[in-house]
């Protein structure tokens, strides 16, 4: 390995080092192999769906079966477990309806493998990337190691899920980016420029996969700000040098990872081109581009009239249709009456009969237009019931009031009478479908339509909130348009006009999958993981079964490397603080101190604020968290365990005599290595799946090993 050398004007007394330390080839390919060993153990078992292999499995399906669908991650994670189904002979026709249902002939191991491989890649990279900035092979080993003998960095990369391929995305883009700091004497050198690129490659794989994945943007971006500064007070660069280094890194980490991450979505949106369960989350102008969708390549009547059946769309993003059905409001939310709600699926119960006041129909004259300024009637298609308000409070939405159907047959009362207003309108404009943005004014209270956006409990069947708003500025929530139009008396027109843009589908993508994401709240009785759980290892998740007679798999970090992680945290400040105080005193460091010195505050440093990036944005996020949404902070908290524990036992030489630290550092590495391997052994029957007792009888595999009562094996 070529040597790694400061620039020229670091003259500080933590310099960086001159070391020439490398990792043997023989060395770095048993971590290899005992990564790939560990990961693709009984990689078949069980032989059924476990956790959310029933989401992230269907919606490879998906991709096969060019179905579209809506999900709250960018696709290129649901993609790739596609295309490892496709190539592996998987045809897409697994259900996934639930955790449990066997797979039976279905060929799943493609999907798990490609998983399995990815996560199989985390310990060589934290090996590699460890080593680049500590320049130690035992740090580097140590990080490897607590990856490899992890159960739960094993457990989450035997299965179809997306955090092996977004972890092995996040490391891939650190492990280019310490690459390329490494070559920063070497400017536009064709492996800068390969390390440069490989970086934005990698960024844009992460947000690819999951919105996590700006995370390590951000930590890249921090990274190179720093690199730019050191550059622009290198006064032997002229300001064209750095014009040229500050474009380099624009086209490298952002142009490109902007467009590698577009023609993701250009791909999504040319795959997935048939009609599915995602549409009703979108537009109608989105939904007429999926074949099979009732609008696609549609003819239907141009004009609202009276007599017409329609579904009406509100304009919110995922918004949903407005709905009906025969459940009532439970006593004491509101009035008794008949839910309406908002739905975001297609459903006979989304249709409504438009009328006039009077109820009158003339069934043989020319029918009458909808206009700007009307006063009508919405009956349920379904129920007969009308659309229907009055002064109760909304369910969840305070202030707003209560909208429910009323009556029977349409007979109602003066409650049911909403008055047409065509935002931008004038009176006797005509309602154009799909086209004109409506809003429904209640005649009695002066309130306007809309859709909260928030989720009802269970008695609302978690559809979405509908209430009249008694605020009538215009904006999405109370806007609507008019979709599916039934009425054989006018004339239809095609809808081929309104297929949107590229840009435009993009666009709107984006604002579902972010209103999706902020949605996602806790359900009735459904644990909620705190993030003050994640580093102490405090409660896992079931993957699979829960009884003695069930094949049950546990995902929980090892707990001895969780928990030295913890330490190795407090550890590193305490050094940290330590390194900074004797440097700020002008302690004169030589030697291997001053390598040391260098390694604590800029490697070990960069990895706590990678910990940071991954870990303390949870505390402020409003929707539903799991555990294993800390496991890209746990790579970041591993590697710098690898880098706290190698200074410290080098170190011990400053408390201890050399002979008496040497044997302990070469010892305290053998004992943590052991350390490592007898709790794996332990604890693998959380991984690799258990049956039997469970774990307070003393006949069971985990007996003596539920440390914590939290703990669910």
């Amino acid at each position: 390995m070529r040597r790694i050398k400061g620039s020229p004007n670091e003259e500080d007394t933590c310099s960086s080092p001159s070391r020439d330390d490398h990792v043997p080839v023989y060395t770095l390919v048993l971590v290899l192999v005992l990564s790939v060993c560990t990961r693709f153990y009984k990689i078949t078992e069980p032989p059924h769906v476990c956790w959310d292999e029933t989401h992230f499995g269907k919606m490879g399906s998906y991709y096969i079966n060019r179905t579209f669908f809506f999900d709250v991650h960018p696709p290129l994670g649901k993609m790739l477990i596609g295309l490892a189904g496709y190539l592996t002979g998987y045809d897409g026709t697994f259900p996934f309806i639930k955790p449990g249902d066997k797979y039976e002939h279905h060929n799943y191991w493609g999907m798990r493998a490609f998983c399995a491989a990815l996560g199989s890649c985390l310990p060589p990279f934290a090996c590699l990337i460890v080593l680049e900035l500590s320049h130690s092979t035992p740090a580097a080993l140590i990080a490897a190691s607590l990856l490899i003998f992890d159960t739960g960095c094993i457990t989450l990369s035997q299965y179809i899920l997306l955090d092996p391929i977004l972890m092995c995305f996040i490391m891939g883009s650190v492990l280019c980016m310490v690459r390329f700091n490494t070559h920063r004497l070497r400017p536009f050198s064709f492996s800068w420029w390969f390390w440069l690129l490989l970086t934005g490659v990698c960024l844009s794989g992460s947000l690819g996969v999951k919105f996590v994945g700006l995370f390590v943007i951000l930590l890249v971006g921090i990274n190179t700000v720093f690199d730019l500064w050191r550059l622009l007070g290198d006064l032997s660069l002229s300001l064209l040098d750095f014009g040229k280094h500050l474009l380099a890194r624009v086209f490298g980490l952002i142009m490109l990872p902007l467009f590698l991450y577009t023609t993701i979505f250009a791909v999504h949106f040319i795959v997935l081109n048939r009609s599915g369960p995602g549409d009703g989350f979108f537009s109608s102008a989105f939904q007429s581009r999926l074949i099979g969708n009732n609008l696609h390549n549609a003819s239907i009547p141009e004009y609202l009239a009276y007599g017409s059946v329609i579904t009406v769309k509100n304009l919110r993003i995922a918004g949903g249709y407005l709905h009906s059905h025969w459940h009532l409001y439970p006593e004491g939310v509101g009035a008794h009456q008949q839910q309406v709600t908002a739905y975001l699926h297609k459903d006979y119960n989304n249709l409504w009969l438009v009328k006039r006041t009077d109820n009158s129909d003339d069934l043989t004259g020319p029918p009458e237009l909808v206009r700007h300024g009307d006063i009508i009637r919405l009956e349920h298609k379904e129920t007969t019931r009308n659309l229907h308000s009055h002064f109760h409070e909304a369910p969840l939405t305070k202030k707003h009031l209560q909208v429910t159907g009323y009556g029977i047959n349409g007979s109602g009362d003066v409650n049911d009478l909403w008055q047409v207003e065509v935002c931008g309108g004038k009176k006797g404009d005509p309602v154009k479908v799909l086209r004109s943005k409506v809003r429904f004014l209640h005649r009695s209270t002066g309130c306007v339509l809309g859709s909260s956006g928030k989720t009802l409990p269970k008695w609302g069947w978690e559809q979405v909130e509908v209430t009249c708003s008694p605020y009538v500025k215009e904006t999405p929530n109370t806007q609507w348009n008019i979709e599916d139009h039934i009425n054989p008396k006018l004339p239809n027109i095609s809808l081929s006009v309104l297929k949107p843009t590229f840009l435009e589908i993009l666009w709107e993508s984006h604002i579902v999958m972010i209103r999706g994401n902020s949605g996602l709240k806790p359900k009735d009785n459904e644990m909620n993981s705190k993030p003050w759980h994640w580093p102490i290892n405090y409660q896992g998740l079931r993957f699979s079964g829960v009884n003695e007679t069930e094949y049950r798999v546990y995902l929980l970090g090892n707990p001895v490397i969780w928990w030295l992680n913890l330490l190795s945290l407090a550890l590193f400040v305490l050094m940290l603080t330590v390194a900074s105080l004797a440097k700020q005193r002008g302690v004169k460091m030589e030697g291997m101190r001053k390598v040391h010195c260098h390694t604590l505050m800029e490697g070990g440093g960069m990895l706590l604020l990678g910990w940071l990036l991954h870990y303390l944005p949870f505390y402020i996020m409003g929707r539903i968290l799991y555990y294993h949404h800390y496991f890209p902070a746990m790579l970041f908290s591993s590697m710098l365990t690898g880098i706290t524990l190698d200074i410290f036992l080098q170190n011990l030489h400053l408390l201890l005599s050399s002979s008496i630290s040497y044997h302990l550092m070469r010892g305290g590495q053998f004992i943590f290595l052991l350390g490592f391997i007898y709790s794996f052994y332990l604890f693998h029957p959380l991984s690799y799946g258990m049956r039997g007792p469970l774990a307070q009888d003393p006949a069971s595999s985990m007996a003596g090993l539920k440390w914590m009562e939290s703990w669910e094996f």
